[in-house]
């Protein structure tokens, strides 16, 4: 349990319980579970026991336990629902790792998301999808309207393949599996490999996402400070020997959201180390196709023996079209197609056949070599935009889209991003980012979408915040 103390949050009553509330909340406390006993809360708690009784009373009034005469206080076998907010400490929302998310989906069309993680649909091979839905539309009964197989569309799985060879990563399209996207990649890797109370690590900072999933899955996540080649190799060992992690999630091509690029040495470093300590990494490379030259993979190096890869086509080709892929071992295949069929049954063929006959043209490559001058084009325009308002950006990415930046003095990046959105402009601080909390005065910048009017906002949020 958690120590309470007297703060602005509420009485002791109403700290320990909320404390139980997110234990139940987060299943650390399941259906049917005893509590601790009044004096042993109070000595966990480090409160009094009367105060637990006033807790464990009025929790017992909502319906959240019950109590039996002479054994104590139990969970009631009706749990609530799953909150994700609640599991973990209560924070502000605006450094929650759902917030960003949660912000620029529900955005409105007029509204500006610097904080996203996607391209303008401007930016996207509109008239390839187009040409694309026309063939489809041709396709016979089976492409439209069926389901698809465990492992997927057997061509897709056969591009993907060679699309991977070309970054020195060896899969074979038995040891590639389709999937709705990166993140359902990792849902299915998360529920084959590591059980509630698991260790899992992550970069720090890292995809904000990456914490949101875990945090549905009820494990601990620890993290690991990232450098600009890499996992700090150092603190990588001290958290592997101290925690024993089961399964650590990074990128490797283009790091999100630093936009750093793993290096050979760190990447060789890592893989020694998670062999030394029996550890399994989900390497996700949903930015490959942004590369300008490829960069290394911990796949290529490992050879898929304890890396996964991930990736999807969201980014550079559609987000409303959801197909992504797992590469792995082979046993591992067949436990995550039973895993898929479980969750999804057969999965969405009708993507799958979009995205193969986008990727079979021709016109694909074309679009990945204009949208990576654009991003180049962009990533140069708004890196001096940002320097004039005292912004500095960490590094200058090899590619991406990207730039992960220190707001001036040390400015609270909550608040500027609660002052920006009150004016339309959804921005993403770095606490979303960090396991740590130890980015409170960054912020990441999508080059792709920060037309004139951001930097206007910026500079006003900026002086605001700075008092």
């Amino acid at each position: 349990m958690t120590r309470v103390a007297a703060t602005g949050d509420g009485t002791l009553t109403e700290q320990v319980m909320t404390v139980i509330r997110q234990r139940i909340a987060g299943r650390a406390l399941p259906p049917g579970a005893k509590l601790p006993s009044i004096r042993r809360m109070a000595g966990h708690m480090q409160v009094s026991p009367s105060t637990v009784v006033e807790a464990y009373e009025r929790l017992v009034a909502e319906g959240q336990i019950a109590a039996r005469p002479g054994s104590g206080f139990y969970v009631t076998s009706h749990a609530a629902p799953l909150a994700l907010s609640q599991v973990g400490p209560k924070r502000d929302r605006a450094i929650d790792p759902l917030w960003v998310s949660r912000q620029s989906l529900e955005a409105g069309d007029t509204d500006l998301k610097p904080g996203c993680g996607w391209l303008p649909p401007s930016w996207l091979p509109e008239e390839s999808l187009r040409k694309a839905l026309r063939s489809l539309s041709r396709a016979d009964a089976g492409a439209l309207a069926d389901y698809g197989s465990p492992l997927g569309l057997f061509p897709l799985r056969q591009l993907v393949s060679r699309r991977l060879a070309e970054k020195g990563v060896e899969a074979a399209p038995e040891q590639i599996l389709l999937t709705e996207s990166g993140t359902q990649g990792i849902d299915l890797l998360c529920r084959l490999l590591v059980e509630p109370d698991d260790t899992v690590l992550v970069d720090d900072p890292c995809y904000f996402n990456f914490q949101a999933l875990l945090r549905a899955h009820r494990v601990r996540i620890v993290g690991v400070p990232y450098t600009r080649t890499g996992p700090d190799i150092e603190r990588l060992a001290a958290v592997l020997a101290a925690h024993k992690p089961r399964l650590y999630i990074t990128n490797s091509a283009i790091h999100n959201p630093t936009g750093a690029t793993l290096s050979p040495v760190t990447a060789h470093r890592v893989l020694k180390l998670a062999e030394q300590h029996g550890l399994t990494i989900i390497e996700d490379d949903i930015f490959a196709d942004m590369e300008h030259v490829a960069a290394p993979r911990l796949a290529a190096f490992d050879g898929l023996d304890r890396v996964i890869q991930i990736g999807s086509f969201s980014k550079t080709l559609s987000a409303s079209v959801r197909c992504g892929y797992i590469a792995a071992r082979p046993d591992w295949i067949d436990g995550l197609a039973d895993l898929k069929i479980a969750t999804s049954f057969g999965g969405g063929r009708l993507n799958a056949e979009l995205v193969l006959g986008v990727l079979r043209d021709g016109g694909y490559r074309r679009h990945l070599e204009t949208l990576r001058e654009r991003l180049a084009r962009a990533m140069a325009d708004v890196a001096p935009r940002l320097r004039a308002l005292g912004i500095t950006p960490w590094i200058e990415p090899q590619a991406g889209m990207f730039l992960w930046c220190e707001l001036p003095g040390g400015i609270n990046a909550a608040d500027v991003a609660r002052i920006a959105l009150a004016q339309g402009v959804v921005l993403a601080p770095g606490d979303v980012f960090s396991v740590s909390r130890s980015a409170t005065s960054h912020m990441r910048f999508n080059v792709s979408q920060c037309p004139p009017k951001v930097f206007d906002v910026l500079r006003d949020a900026i002086r605001q915040a700075g008092g």
